[in-house]
């Protein structure tokens, strides 16, 4: 699959299928995830692959009671590593580690199309509560929850702002 044809199928799927997804799969597609870029090249991000049943019910009461992540068959949670991006201060801390998950994140969702899964970017979650589910050291942070699977339902198509509105050059 071409990643422009992939960018325009990945939509976000709340519903799941039972059916089960190879573990080996999502290493693969982990892979690529981590293939995408990072400050300095540290990588300051981790992967969690949940597919315990209380644990994955666990976050979803975590995020707010969203169901459906505990319906997909696999949860993987991108954690940033404090500890890894540490070479570049606060700053690093605060934005570059986050941008590093981000850019991952992106590339899972990408490579999991290809691989004919959907996923879910979920955000919306209490942090702490994540940590202690996880049992996170204190140098790893939740950044997103991605419930992978096969999709038990047709994605609705959500529209976009026109590009013309999003662009200015030169200054605002």
């Amino acid at each position: 699959m071409e990643v422009r044809e992939a960018i325009e199928k990945r939509k976000s799927v709340r519903k799941f299928t039972s059916k089960s997804v190879d573990i080996e799969l999502i290493e693969e597609l982990l892979y690529y995830a981590n293939k995408a870029p990072s400050a300095g090249n540290l990588q300051a991000r981790d992967f969690i692959i949940v597919t315990d049943e209380e644990q994955k019910e666990k976050l979803a009461i975590a995020s707010y009671n969203q169901n459906f992540i505990k319906e997909a068959p696999i949860v993987v949670v991108f954690c940033a590593n404090l500890n890894r991006i540490s070479p570049y201060g606060e700053r690093g801390r605060k934005f570059y580690c986050l941008q590093d998950v981000a850019a991952s994140i992106q590339n899972f969702l990408l490579v999991a199309v290809d691989a004919g899964l959907s996923t879910c970017w979920v955000g919306a979650f209490d942090d702490n509560e994540v940590c202690k589910i996880l049992d996170l050291p204190p140098h790893i942070k939740p950044v997103a929850i991605v419930p992978v699977g096969y999709a038990g339902e047709e994605p609705y198509k959500t529209d976009r702002i026109n590009i013309k509105e999003l662009i200015h050059y030169n200054r605002w």
